[in-house]
């Protein structure tokens, strides 16, 4: 798609979600419902992509079992389309009351040590809504919060998303200037809490370390614990969960605050291990449709 016709494309779309966001939960709710069914039933958006996943994460279910949790998904799935939406102008007090923070002051108890933070989360429950914590700590001017992301090939959601992820005081860090952001932050006396989503295929050019996710050997990121040991950061998990339809739950767990001690990759090890516990808690919520294994592990890699 051209950047012109984008252009031109943007700004009419941009006022439906606007009139969208405007509904209450209760209605986008049943928009959800009937987006499931078109996307399930009719397009069958990447079902096969979910299916194997699906089937290959939990041999030991029946086929039943495994039918449901990917129904689930779907259904889960629309939901997350339309809370999505509703980011554009969701006030602080609804999103205050629709996602709850525990244990905060974790993350306070290093951030008010000078001490820098990573925080860790994957694709699972609605992790749009997650750009809210800033709302639950106690910030100052020598704190500075970023979330980490790659720039969307289509131009027009990219402008969406961080419009969408900036509304209660989230900056943006693209993945190629992280480390020189975080640094210059560091030079500037500035501690810095910056969210990684880290669930995702690495580039074939970047693959350093597998890990076994969800039974299968799986190439997995590891930037975040270079960055951590260059700078001797804190790392924290975010540990969602579904509470009820539109609401969550998320508790900040520490994975490791002295990552230059630990051995290459035992950071990472503890992240997946996490991750894939929170999965297996509530399969649903986790982004199924991910092409999350792409790459063969390298026997020479695994030694």
């Amino acid at each position: 798609m051209s950047r012109r016709f984008q252009d031109i494309l943007y700004w009419p779309v941009y006022a439906l979600f606007s009139l969208l966001s405007w509904m209450p939960m209760w209605l986008l709710y049943r928009l959800s419902d009937f987006l499931y069914c078109v996307i399930y039933y009719i397009v069958g958006y990447r079902r096969d992509v979910v299916r194997d996943n699906i089937e290959k994460a939990f041999p030991e279910k029946s086929v039943d079992e495994q039918r449901k949790i990917e129904k689930k998904f779907y259904h889960y799935f629309a939901d997350y389309m339309v809370e999505t939406i509703k980011l554009l102008h969701i006030s602080e007090e609804e999103i205050r009351r629709r996602v709850q923070f525990v244990n905060a002051e974790l993350v306070d108890s290093y951030t008010q040590q000078g001490r820098s933070v990573i925080l860790l989360l994957g694709h699972y429950c609605n992790w749009e809504w997650l750009t809210s914590f800033p709302l639950w700590l106690h910030l100052n001017d020598k704190i500075v919060t970023r979330c980490i992301y790659s720039p969307l090939h289509n131009e027009w959601f990219d402008r969406l998303f961080l419009r969408l992820r900036s509304r209660f005081g989230l900056g943006g860090i693209t993945m190629q200037r992280t480390l020189r952001e975080l640094l210059r932050y560091s030079q500037e006396g500035k501690a810095s809490i910056t969210a990684f989503l880290s669930d995702q295929s690495p580039d074939w050019r970047s693959i350093h370390h597998h890990s076994t996710f969800l039974g299968r050997e799986t190439a997995v990121i590891t930037g975040y614990e270079t960055i951590a040991r260059k700078m001797d950061m804190v790392l924290i998990y975010i540990d969602t969960e579904v509470v009820k339809r539109g609401y969550y739950k998320a508790t900040y767990r520490l994975i490791e605050d002295d990552p230059v001690s630990r051995p290459q990759f035992e950071v990472v090890d503890k992240y997946i291990e996490a991750l894939e516990q929170t999965i297996r808690r509530t399969p649903h919520a986790w982004l199924w449709s991910h092409r999350r294994w792409k790459y063969t592990p390298s026997p020479k890699k695994d030694v």
